[in-house]
């Protein structure tokens, strides 16, 4: 898979791209975990999210956030990793101008920026959301939510509180037609060390029965 790099608002951002040559393929684009916690693009959910993506069918984008590997500039706390993300879309839509169907998949603070890109790009048809830091940060920008997805955390997690990811669920599905499916998996941590392939097997049946 060959190393790109995109003209970021803060100078290059690092990516790895693979491309669907059928006509309208999905697209999907992959925001990695907070960097102060070892988050980058090459994390091994990161990278099995990616090939998952492809696999199906997708053309797949995944990056650095800024200062992060070779991707200029410093982390900024959400605004300057939320551009950022920002023209990744740009760049993935350009690269496929036929694709209907636009796919956001964020990792923990990945999450919380997708999410905020979700509510600024109506293009953006489905989400999936692994490990959502609620409580960390706020979530409550989500009303309404344009788009219905799927959100997995995991029973074992330290960092965030269970019952308040399923609070956020219960309240985008009270929204007309939203739809936002929840899966919980059992001694899984934050990252989902070690359980990756659990993570993937989820995501996989959500898009086949979506």
């Amino acid at each position: 898979m060959p190393e790109i790099l995109l003209n970021g608002p803060m100078g290059r951002l690092q990516a790895q791209y693979t491309h669907n040559n059928k006509t309208s393929s999905p697209t999907a684009l992959i925001l990695h975990a907070h960097p102060g916690h070892g988050g980058n693009m090459n994390n091994p959910l990161s990278l099995k999210l990616h090939k998952l993506f492809s696999d199906l069918g997708f053309s797949s984008l995944r990056f650095n956030f800024r200062g992060v590997g070779k991707s200029d500039g410093e982390h900024d706390g959400s605004e300057g990793e939320l551009a950022d993300s920002a023209i990744a879309l740009d760049w993935l839509q350009n690269q496929n101008q036929d694709s209907k169907e636009y796919w956001i998949c964020g990792i923990s603070f990945g999450a919380w920026v997708g999410m905020q890109l979700l509510m600024r790009r109506p293009e953006i048809l489905k989400f999936v959301l692994i490990s959502p830091p609620v409580g960390k940060y706020d979530f409550n920008f989500l009303a309404p939510c344009p788009a219905s997805g799927m959100i997995i955390n995991a029973d074992k997690d330290a960092l965030i509180d269970v019952n308040s990811v399923k609070d956020v669920v219960k309240r985008l599905n009270q929204q007309k037609s939203i739809n936002v499916k929840q899966e919980v998996i059992k001694s899984g941590d934050h990252f989902f060390s070690n359980n990756e392939e659990k993570v993937i097997d989820k995501v996989k049946k959500y898009f086949k029965s979506s």
